[in-house]
């Protein structure tokens, strides 16, 4: 049975239709699908894991960054704690100078004993 000739362009016309809109549907969502990629930085990922020693010394340097990092943080709490405590000290605050001289005598006392 076919079609009669104005139906079977019908047809064609409705089919092509629908099959340009799920190609252009199709290339609207590989465009978002590379955007996605692109955002997270998969090609770096990539080039990483097939150079291991790039991302070793890259972890290396990350390492170093952090120790550097805590190394300074550390140092510069320490100077607060110390300098927060001599100024408690000079206002001869009684629970807490009482504290401090007992901090004083344990380290004195630990000094003498490595002396020996």
């Amino acid at each position: 049975m076919e079609l009669p000739a104005s139906k079977a362009a019908e047809d064609d016309t409705g089919a092509s239709g629908e099959s340009k809109s799920s190609v252009s549907s199709l290339i609207s969502r590989v465009e978002e699908l590379i955007l996605t990629i692109e955002r997270t930085n998969l090609m770096e990922y990539t080039e990483m894991v097939r150079r291991p020693a790039r991302m070793l010394w890259m972890n290396f340097i990350a390492g170093l960054a952090r120790g550097l990092g805590m190394a300074i943080g550390f140092t510069l709490l320490g100077a607060l704690v110390i300098y927060l405590m001599q100024k408690a000290v000079v206002l001869n605050l009684p629970v807490i100078s009482n504290f401090i001289a007992e901090i004083i005598k344990m380290v004195q006392s630990h000094m003498v004993i490595q002396r020996m």
